[in-house]
């Protein structure tokens, strides 16, 4: 997955919400710029936010490791 493909579906799945930008900063305790940051798809983004975003959103993330 790529970083843009996951601000995509971030950016969706608030939409589907009905969340505003502002609004879905304030119940992840971020700030609005990381939001629009991270709905941009800016690599720099800090991971622990974004999981927390990911979290409040509902969004499971999994991972899969080549062994």
């Amino acid at each position: 997955m790529k970083v843009k493909d996951l601000a995509t579906i971030i950016r969706n799945k608030r939409k589907m919400q009905k969340l505003t930008q502002p609004q879905l900063a304030g119940l992840c305790n971020v700030g609005v710029r990381f939001i629009v940051d991270l709905e941009a798809g800016k690599e720099s983004c800090q991971i622990g936010k974004v999981l927390h975003v990911l979290d409040m959103l509902g969004i499971n993330l999994s991972i899969d490791k080549d062994e």
